[in-house]
């Protein structure tokens, strides 16, 4: 019976060394800087749900904050901010929860069951808006919807709860 304590035990040890290619007493190597991270993820273009291109960059693998995930420029900011040209073009799909969506993933987008086919769009919360990317996911319109960072922190729309938005298609 000690034997086979023993045994897990080392068993144990072993394969928690595992994982990151550092063996269980070896250092760890050391990571990349975040500038030769975003160095190698460059401005690699991004495919929106239109099937246009944004170029913001990936975050740095490091990246732990709002601002070091946000990688969107002052222009994209501006762009999405701005007012649509013809906003009686729009239709109001309704309300929905947003919870903050993939950090690293760059761009005005959100991800919503509202929408049956990517398409361009608008999210509004307390008389801001932004221009986004709906993305559609599955499950009934009445749930939860997901909303890119940079939108979040444009609309002014609070990260850390669930805040209630208007979506508009068409913008």
């Amino acid at each position: 019976m000690m034997n086979r304590v023993a045994m897990a035990g080392a068993l144990a040890l072993g394969l928690a060394g595992c994982g990151d290619g550092a063996g269980l007493f070896q250092p760890k190597s050391p990571q990349k800087s975040a500038t030769a991270e975003a160095t190698s993820a460059g401005s690699r273009p991004q495919a929106r749900g239109d099937g246009a291109v944004t170029a913001a960059p990936k975050p740095p693998a490091n990246a732990r904050t709002a601002a070091q995930f946000d990688t969107t420029s002052a222009e994209e900011k501006k762009a999405a901010a701005a007012k649509p040209a013809d906003a009686g073009g729009e239709t109001l799909l309704g309300k929905t929860v947003a919870s903050l969506g993939d950090p690293s993933r760059s761009g005005f987008w959100l991800e919503t069951p509202l929408v049956k086919a990517a398409q361009k769009g608008r999210v509004e919360y307390n008389g801001k808006s932004a221009q986004v990317d709906l993305i559609p996911i599955d499950g009934p319109s009445s749930g939860g919807s997901r909303l890119s960072l940079p939108a979040m922190q444009l609309i002014g729309a609070p990260l850390t709860d669930l805040p209630t938005i208007q979506v508009f298609a068409g913008s």
